[in-house]
């Protein structure tokens, strides 16, 4: 349960996010989210799940501007634009995006497989928030195994037992597993967030938007 949630038990919304720590509309969504539990006075149980928006994103990464011209078709100057409309974005939630002409897309999967792991130390959910900071705010590269491992000591966690994670592949497989149950459900995009396992709202929709459906639930609990 995030730290956001500490309200009485009827109060509590569970949230599934499937993410990537590549996505900056991830952190921004998750940044409205916390705006609209405010609003509506509830917290969250957040459960963070796999999705790499670039899985055969070889490891030394590709530049930023170039991985968005290739993928997107987006010019330069838009790739630019979108970057100051972030960072715009980020100041509005509190989160810092610290992008420059050598910031880089780099392969995420192991950061994945640390998520997962985490989870059974009830850390999930630092781990993620850290991850994000180490990326976009620290320019970290989150897929080399030193950098990942202090991180999550860094929150809490054995880097010893961290660096056996990783260096083993224990949550390989799982990892793997977790992605295909996703997208095998038609998730394409994300960040896709499930309110009460029953609603899915795809991309960073607005703290608006978030506390609108966080009532609908809430206000569904209070009837039942």
């Amino acid at each position: 349960m995030t730290e956001n949630a500490q309200t009485a038990q009827d109060r509590v919304v569970q949230v599934d996010i499937v993410s990537d720590v590549m996505c900056p509309w991830c952190i921004v969504g998750y940044k409205q989210l916390e705006q609209a539990l405010a609003v509506v006075g509830a917290g969250a149980y957040v459960r963070w799940h796999p999705f790499e928006l670039n899985p055969d994103m070889p490891p030394e990464g590709q530049n930023l501007t170039e991985h968005i011209v290739e993928k997107y078709g987006a010019s330069v100057a838009q790739s630019d634009e979108n970057r100051k409309r972030l960072v715009e974005i980020g100041e509005g939630l509190g989160f810092a995006f610290n992008f420059d002409a050598d910031s880089r897309i780099v392969n995420t999967f192991a950061a994945h497989q640390l998520l997962d792991w985490a989870a059974e130390a009830q850390l999930q959910h630092p781990l993620k928030m850290a991850l994000f900071d180490a990326h976009f705010t620290k320019a970290r590269d989150v897929s080399d195994p030193e950098v990942l491992i202090d991180v999550a000591g860094g929150v809490g966690l054995d880097p010893d037992a961290a660096r056996v994670v990783l260096e083993t592949g224990s949550h390989a497989a799982r990892t793997r597993e977790r992605q295909s149950f996703w997208t095998s459900r038609g998730i394409s995009g994300v960040p896709s967030m499930v309110f009460d396992g029953r609603h899915l709202l795809t991309g960073a929709q607005g703290a608006q938007t978030y506390a609108q459906i966080l009532a609908r639930i809430l206000d569904e609990k209070d009837a039942a």
